[in-house]
């Protein structure tokens, strides 16, 4: 085998390896909220909502709340 299609396989098999971190969301809808369920942050309206056909509602989080 060559030295290039060494190089790709160590790469494939690294990518492999490296084990995803999921991503947090950085602000959860009312809805999601209330309901403690997983909110995937879409804007205007997220997968929840829009499953259920509820209005999605972001509110701000002031400083002093973090």
């Amino acid at each position: 085998m060559s030295s290039a299609q060494n190089d790709n396989s160590n790469a494939a098999q690294m990518a492999y390896d490296t084990p995803r971190v999921p991503r947090r969301t950085p602000m959860a809808c009312q809805f999601c909220r209330g309901r403690k369920l997983k909110c995937d942050g879409g804007r205007p309206s997220c997968a929840n909502c829009d499953r259920r056909g509820y209005p999605c509602v972001y509110t701000p989080v002031s400083a002093e709340q973090k």
